[in-house]
């Protein structure tokens, strides 16, 4: 479809490979006034029920609610520098593209002068779980501005939505979750080497890594969400300990000639805590060090998921 009179409208800005679904999650419960800078990607959504396409961005400044899914910061920043001459008195802007905490912000310093409003929605899942209605949302902002955004909030965020504070936190919690996923990456590709070069079976390492107490989950539920937490260093197994395995790991990669980045960087940090007189405290007291380092302290209160 073409535009009409859209000012029921939510609007979206951004069909790319994310944008579609997105549009396809909102059209499934209300109208959606969509806009891209290709012709080819509003032809692919005006086939959709419910969407209407416009070939300006100024074309959505008449909607209550604009949506952006975009590829860059620096596209966003473009989007909402023209928005800004065209919204309406609140108007609320829902960035879920990726950006920093820091974009977020200043995209509320550019609207601010025109009564418009902006809230980030990262969104943590895929674009299969936006398709069929699963995806996780990650949220910041007022808590007055997310309301006015509820209805979209919950279309979107079909498993769920949570707001992680004010502006910027669920971009915060967004660039956290991603950093830790392609850290971790590398430490599973480095493990599945080494395994290889030793003939282990890998499926026998994956299945062991998922179990509970293996050492992809046990760090976080414990190590993190107990001892950390609580800042509980007494008792477990010694920093010393977890150095000594951590040279044996090297030891062996150098052995077979696989090489290591990650867990090298690792034993770093180890011998650090090493030398600031951890040894025999749990080897989670290298929470320790960036507790000292930031000056702040990262305990927190875990939440009761009974």
């Amino acid at each position: 479809m073409t535009q009409t009179d859209t000012p029921n409208h939510v609007g979206l800005c951004g069909l790319g490979q994310m944008g579609l679904p997105v549009a396809g999650r909102l059209a499934a419960s209300r109208a959606v006034l969509a806009y891209d800078i290709t012709g080819e990607r509003r032809a692919l959504a005006a086939q959709l029920e419910q969407v209407t396409t416009t070939d300006t961005l100024v074309g959505l400044a008449a909607c209550d609610t604009i949506v952006l899914s975009l590829p860059s910061p620096a596209v966003s920043r473009s989007v909402v520098r023209e928005l800004a001459d065209h919204v309406k008195h609140g108007t609320v802007i829902v960035e879920t593209g990726t950006v920093l905490p820091a974009d977020v912000r200043e995209w509320h310093g550019i609207l601010d002068p025109a009564g418009a409003r902006v809230i980030d929605a990262a969104i943590l899942s895929g674009v299969a779980q936006m398709e069929r209605g699963a995806a996780t949302l990650l949220v910041g902002g007022a808590v007055d501005d997310i309301d006015a955004a509820r209805g979209v909030l919950d279309v979107l965020g079909g498993a769920g939505w949570s707001r992680f504070g004010d502006l910027g936190a669920g971009m915060a919690a967004k660039v956290v979750n991603n950093g830790v996923a392609h850290a971790v990456m590398v430490v599973l590709v480095e493990a599945f080497a080494m395994a290889k070069a030793e003939g282990v079976e890998l499926a026998d390492i994956a299945a062991m890594l998922e179990r509970p107490d293996g050492g992809l989950v046990r760090p976080l539920t414990h190590r993190v969400m107990e001892r950390v937490a609580q800042a509980d260093y007494d008792g477990g197994m010694p920093l010393e300990a977890a150095r000594k395995d951590s040279t044996l790991a090297l030891a062996m990669a150098q052995q077979s000639g696989t090489p290591l980045f990650a867990t090298q960087a690792v034993q770093t940090v180890y011998d650090l805590a090493q030398a600031a007189g951890r040894g025999r405290s749990d080897y989670a007291a290298v929470a320790e060090l960036w507790e000292e380092w930031g000056n702040a302290p990262l305990t927190f209160q875990a939440r009761d998921e009974s």
